[in-house]
């Protein structure tokens, strides 16, 4: 490659055993229900977190619009995190393929959502000026790699059962957000309806993400996925390498977990250098800079001059995400290229 990548997970590329899958799949048109390894795909997904059915998608965003054009009507309301991904990294899309608002909350207490922050905003009755709140969306793992505990989401699948109001979990990384919490994936996704988990990330297929949920839930968003473009057709030679991240790539996630506290700890025994160790939770570190006369953007500049790559700061810090690209030899590649910056 050339180059130490720790921009994102999805930067993975699909390993030779994938590329040998794909090359070797047995196909069908999906959008006539033919192709069988799509149907493996879907019902492996479907039983690994216990729920009725399963949608092969294009993308974490298609899962998530998907699921929030099933969820909703035009017109209503979902209530959600500020730093949630269908608010912030998703452009708009509940907006302008479903017509539904997002009324966006900041958390007050903790970095997930709580009832305290949700249950106040339901909108209860039938005033004609309120849109009508029908969906919760909930994040595990979170934007930052943190995760929300199994009995915080218990807690707001009861808020949403008192007040009839659906829980769709963007579960992007929700296979990170079990290992980190020591819970079967099913733990989490059983307090929600609806659940939605990319392949291409920790996982490490080139692409694809999953939408589960009821059997009927899974039918009406099967049309709803063919009116979005999304209907594929001998779409298994991308099922194929999704079977294999779910087979063998979930296992390996604990690597990532351990290389994220290896690097966490070794930035943090820097001069200058500040990471909240408590926060390094699945394979994400933030780091931020506290230098006299260096700053975060001429760090990641001199990074990039090293062939470390990682994107430019946020206000969470400079990031650093682990995954199968990224070996025990980079970990101690980018401590040791940070160590040297300081010292020049």
């Amino acid at each position: 490659m050339g180059y130490r990548e720790f921009r994102s997970d999805t930067m993975t590329r699909p390993s030779q055993a994938m590329r040998q899958a794909m090359a070797a799949a047995e196909v069908g048109d999906d959008v006539c229900g033919e192709d069988p390894t799509v149907h493996r795909l879907e019902e492996m997904a479907a039983a690994l977190l216990r729920m009725e059915a399963a949608l092969f998608v294009p993308s974490g965003v298609f899962a998530n619009q998907c699921a929030i054009g099933v969820h909703c009507q035009p017109g209503e309301e979902i209530i959600v995190s500020e730093s949630a991904h269908v608010v912030a990294h998703e452009s708009g899309a509940a907006a302008l393929l479903s017509g539904v608002q997002l009324r966006a909350v900041v958390p007050a207490r903790e970095r997930y959502l709580t009832p305290q922050d949700v249950e106040p905003r339901i909108r209860v009755g039938e005033d004609v000026h309120h849109p009508r709140t029908r969906l919760i969306i909930l994040e595990n793992a979170l934007s930052d790699g943190t995760v929300m505990p199994v009995e915080a989401m218990a807690e707001m699948a009861r808020v949403a059962d008192n007040h009839r109001v659906s829980i769709h979990l963007d579960g992007a990384r929700v296979f990170n957000a079990a290992l980190a919490l020591d819970v079967a994936p099913c733990e989490l996704s059983r307090h929600a309806d609806s659940v939605s988990f990319c392949l291409s990330k920790g996982l490490g297929a080139p692409i694809g993400s999953l939408l589960c949920g009821a059997k009927e839930f899974i039918h009406r968003a099967r049309r709803r996925r063919k009116a979005m473009g999304g209907g594929m057709r001998q779409v298994g030679v991308l099922a194929a390498p999704g079977l294999l991240a779910l087979e063998e790539g979930r296992r390996r996630l604990g690597e990532d977990h351990r290389r994220a506290r290896d690097l966490a700890v070794g930035l943090a025994a820097l001069p200058c250098v500040r990471v909240d160790l408590d926060a390094v939770q699945t394979n994400m570190v933030y780091a931020h800079l506290d230098h006299p006369t260096l700053s975060e953007t001429d760090l990641v500049e001199r990074l990039w001059r090293r062939d470390i790559r990682v994107y430019p700061p946020l206000p969470e810090g400079i990031r650093f995400v682990l995954s199968s690209e990224v070996g025990d030899e980079d970990v101690a590649a980018v401590i040791e290229a940070v160590r040297g910056i300081l010292r020049r």
